[in-house]
């Protein structure tokens, strides 16, 4: 199987086993109900900024295409730890807003980035 399929699989069984580890800890009274959320949001936002931070590595044979995986990648990298952090630390209101507006951002950030490039090489082609 392909390396990269294998740590994509191992991402979301980790999750699974960690939402069903904190769910068995909080039924035998060890952790709360927002202790379990915060700890697989978190994870989740960790694993936004793990698959943004793999994206530039990735070959690309385009020269654009490889400008818009760059920005691409520290926009998700970037915006899945401020989610991780914000359900680490904020308030849980603060946590769900700021979380998704962060991750909306890093996205309309790679769109709007990628629709720039696309409109630069239109420009470009006589």
């Amino acid at each position: 199987m392909n390396r990269e399929l294998m740590a994509d699989l191992a991402w979301g069984v980790g999750i699974l086993v960690l939402a069903l580890g904190a769910t068995l800890a909080r039924k035998l009274g060890y952790v709360d109900d927002e202790t379990v959320k915060r700890l697989v949001m978190g994870a989740i936002g960790l694993m936004v900024a793990w698959f943004g931070n793999r994206m530039p590595k990735r070959f690309v044979p385009n020269a654009w295409a490889r400008r818009a995986t760059r920005v691409g990648g520290w926009s998700l990298a970037l915006s899945g730890l401020v989610y991780a952090g914000l359900w680490a630390f904020a308030p849980t209101q603060v946590a769900v807003i700021g979380g998704c507006a962060a991750v909306l951002l890093g996205i309309a950030v790679t769109l709007a980035y990628c629709l720039s490039l696309r409109a630069k090489a239109k420009a470009s082609v006589p």
